[in-house]
């Protein structure tokens, strides 16, 4: 026998119109057997002959073969151009949204930058103002005060300008939605974290002096652990003894072997044999301190160089993170140190510290604006819980949340 070419249309008709007759055929006769079934209407019994048996009342022998329920595979597609069933979906439960993560703490630390900036542009695009060009002088003023920086605050006036040459800011919620969004898209490749892709990671941690740069290591360490990696701290940091003091303490906290060298001895070759040692015993994460660099000392920059460098002798590869720590408190200068720093090494991150302490977080902006380096970490207090992973959403939801309640802020500060 020929096989049925299942893809013939005329074929797949036919199919249908013989499995129609058939199911109609059942239909009828299911309908006559119910018909022959119906009892004859009695009157309501009364209610102590409720307790009585009733007659049990067969049901008539039928010789017609039993009805197997239908399969998915024995059903038969619908003809070209013929209407497919309706099928009604299962109800899809949606979760309650998640509130972002430590929205809190972020809106802690930005307490003060939310008062200087926010608060300033909320008087700039007061709601009973008509928003027109004069309103660009006022914004540019407002954000160059705030340590955004020149090249980030042209990047807003920009796109405001642009939208009041469309017609498409009428309100001061327009306004804030332009300036949200910018900082949206400026801030679009932070807070990406730190990859652990091979064995051992090595992060480079760089800094000025003062910033909290062993501080950042300390906790970073700690977070680490949290996650069961296995650590060994580097005490790159050998022109200065209470680095190393301090980041033994680290360790000990943390439960990690610290490798270090003697008094002044050459950071390499304390960082060499760290890494060398984290092959050895298979350790997840190597994170090395180094000497806190003056930006502005050229040949201490060129030794910054030379270690990466000693990093990929020891390692075959380059370090797999180089996270220059900054202080947010000195604002624009922030903006100047990543420069130099970025010349000398390949930044993959930024962490900056003591945004709690500071009304220029702002700075954030301009540091990620202008030098395209992203933000992986914020400190917002001194807690070891207190350095946060950064997060975009929950960073712009603490700095823009209810511009119009921030109206009142100038007020109660000249008030009190």
């Amino acid at each position: 026998m020929d096989s049925i070419d299942l893809n013939n249309p005329n074929v797949l008709a036919a199919i249908a119109a013989v499995a129609a007759v058939i199911l109609i055929g059942i239909i009828v006769g299911f309908v006559r057997a119910r018909k022959k079934r119906a009892p004859v209407e009695e009157p309501s019994p009364a209610p102590e002959a409720l307790a009585e048996e009733r007659p049990k009342v067969e049901a008539p022998e039928t010789t017609a073969e039993p009805t197997q329920p239908l399969q998915l595979d024995d059903l038969v597609p619908p003809s070209p151009g013929e209407p497919l069933p309706t099928l009604i979906p299962e109800p899809t439960v949606v979760p309650p949204p998640k509130p972002p993560a430590d929205l809190g703490a972020f809106r802690s630390g930005l307490k003060s930058t939310r008062g200087n900036l926010i608060s300033r542009l909320a008087d700039v695009f007061r709601k009973d103002r008509e928003l027109d060009s004069t309103i660009l002088d006022e914004v540019e003023e407002v954000l160059i005060t705030a340590d955004v920086g020149v090249h980030t605050t042209q990047r807003i006036l920009e796109a405001l300008r642009a939208k009041l040459t469309s017609g498409d800011l009428g309100s001061a919620a327009d306004a804030w939605e332009a300036i949200r969004s910018e900082a949206r898209a400026i801030l679009s490749t932070s807070g990406r974290g730190l990859a652990i892709q091979h064995e051992p990671t090595v992060i480079l941690v760089v800094g000025v002096n003062g910033v909290g740069k062993t501080t950042t290591i300390g906790k970073l360490a700690s977070r680490f652990d949290r996650q069961n990696k296995s650590l060994l701290l580097a005490a790159g940091d050998t022109f200065r003894a209470a680095a190393v003091t301090q980041l033994e303490v680290w360790g000990r906290r943390v439960g990690c072997e610290v490798v270090k060298g003697k008094d002044r001895a050459d950071p390499g070759s304390v960082v060499f044999d760290a890494v060398r040692r984290a092959q050895d015993e298979n350790v997840d994460v190597v994170i090395a301190d180094t000497a806190g660099r003056l930006h502005t000392k050229v040949p201490l920059m060129d030794e910054l160089k030379k270690l990466g460098r000693t990093v990929e002798k020891a390692l075959g590869r380059p370090a797999d993170h180089v996270l220059l720590v900054l202080d947010a408190t000195t604002g624009q200068n922030a903006i100047q140190q990543a420069q130099l720093f970025k010349d000398a090494l390949p930044l993959s991150g930024i962490v900056l510290t003591k945004l709690d302490g500071t009304a220029k977080g702002g700075v954030i902006l301009g540091i990620v604006d202008q030098h395209e380096v992203p933000i992986e970490f914020v400190g917002v207090g001194e807690r070891v819980e207190d350095l946060k992973a950064f997060d975009t959403e929950t960073f712009l939801e603490a700095l823009f949340e209810a511009p119009e309640a921030v109206d009142s802020v100038p007020e109660a500060a000249n008030a009190s």
